[in-house]
């Protein structure tokens, strides 16, 4: 059989109203991939027969593969079952083997099971029933006209085990589906999405297996490259041609792979050279700092920092001389300097970093929301200090200001 075209549908108004996340097709998804399945279309209908009908009445047409999720339970918004058979006309029978489970686990409770629970076990005429070790709706996998269907319960970890241990190998042997799919992603800062993509267009432009999608984060911009093939190895092979072709082109702005952070490539910098760093946070409010504690083992790299948003702070504690507040004020690149530097001394660090500047929304000092200057300096002499101008609200300015500090140090360090 061709390359088939699967999709996932989630049943459950609590999705749409925002109440939980759709976190189970990220996860079906990334299980499909590594067995080669390929995800077409993701979707979220709520608790409503004539929509959910309407989705699977759509799906049918476009895909081989539906798998759907929730709407397997006992009360009268569960209608997945109903909506399957209202496109289908099969017949639904109850399940002996979990009828059992579920009328033995009231038993056990000592309380009498309500006449709606027997819904649980009602199954499809034909279906392969998936037992749920782990709670009490079985799953399903139907095969309708050419079409296969998966019904699973929408809790994670009722559903994940399903998946794994039967949805997964029942596709591969109909599917005849031996391919794998690898994905890596490389980070990016300091290069915006457009620069990124312009730059790499020679790639892009004849890219076939490997794909290469460029994608914008909160902290930089990412590159996913998705290889397919037989095994785990040619594809991973496929993968780390193409990155070797990106990294020649725009490895200066590369500062890690997958899931890595800034933060974490920071500290591994400064634990290669033996540095240790400081931080005074005014406008950032210890928000720089938190980050690099986050991360295990930073009391290796990380001496502490100095919170000194009011002004008489940055005078008592960080000793800032008034004369500078007074001819340059606080929001200034020659504050920021001496905020590094005393830091630095204070805490008996390798280096200093500094923040301040205006998150908003007022002004101050005559600067305008979104002014930031950051400045490093370093035992051996090095100093650095810029401004910035942030846009968006104040939690923004602040996060833009947290991490365009790791973009600093990051291109410091890596010298």
């Amino acid at each position: 059989m061709g390359q088939i075209k699967s999709e996932i549908i989630a049943v459950g108004t609590e999705l749409l109203l925002g109440q939980i996340a759709n976190t189970n097709a990220q996860w079906i998804s990334q299980q499909l991939a590594l067995s080669g399945i390929d995800v077409y279309y993701h979707s979220v209908v709520g608790d409503n027969l004539t929509r959910v009908y309407e989705q699977f009445l759509q799906a049918s047409k476009r895909s081989d593969v539906i798998i759907v999720t929730g709407g397997l339970g006992p009360t009268d918004d569960d209608l997945t079952r109903e909506a399957f058979q209202r496109l289908t006309k099969l017949e639904m029978v109850e399940h002996k083997a979990s009828m059992e489970k579920i009328a033995s686990f009231f038993r056990k409770q000592h309380n009498n099971m309500t006449p709606n629970n027997k819904k649980q076990a009602r199954t499809f005429a034909g279906a392969e029933v998936i037992k749920n070790n782990v709670g009490m709706a079985p799953g399903m996998i139907v095969i309708h006209q050419g079409k296969t269907w998966v019904f699973l319960p929408g809790v994670p970890k009722e559903m994940k085990p399903m998946v794994t241990n039967h949805v997964l190998p029942a596709l591969t042997k109909r599917t005849g589906e031996f391919s794998i799919i690898r994905s890596t992603m490389l980070q990016f800062i300091g290069i915006g999405e457009s620069r990124l993509e312009h730059e790499l267009k020679p790639i892009i432009d004849q890219q076939s297996n490997p794909t290469i999608a460029p994608l914008a984060q909160d902290n930089g911009v990412a590159i996913r490259i998705t290889a397919k093939a037989d095994t785990s190895k040619k594809a991973e092979q496929l993968i780390q041609q193409t990155k070797t072709q990106i990294l020649d082109g725009v490895g200066q702005y590369c500062y890690g792979v997958d899931n890595e952070t800034l933060e974490e490539k920071v500290f591994q910098l400064l634990k290669e050279k033996d540095w240790t760093l400081a931080a005074a946070e005014s406008l950032t409010g210890g928000m720089f700092s938190d980050k690099l504690v986050a991360i295990a083992g930073a009391s290796a790299v990380f001496s502490g920092g100095i919170v000194c948003y009011d002004t008489k702070v940055k005078e008592n504690v960080l000793h800032i001389s008034p004369a500078t507040i007074r001819e340059k004020g606080t929001v200034s690149e020659a504050c920021a300097l001496e905020m590094a530097e005393n830091v630095r001394k204070l805490l008996d660090s390798t280096v200093g970093i500094s923040f301040t500047g205006v998150a908003g929304p007022d002004t101050i000092e005559g600067q305008q929301a979104g002014t930031v200057y950051i400045a490093i300096i370093t035992k051996n002499g090095d100093e650095q200090a810029e401004k910035f101008t942030f846009a968006g609200d104040r939690a923004a300015v602040r996060r833009k200001a947290v991490i365009k500090g790791y973009e600093i140090l990051f291109n410091y360090l890596k010298l």
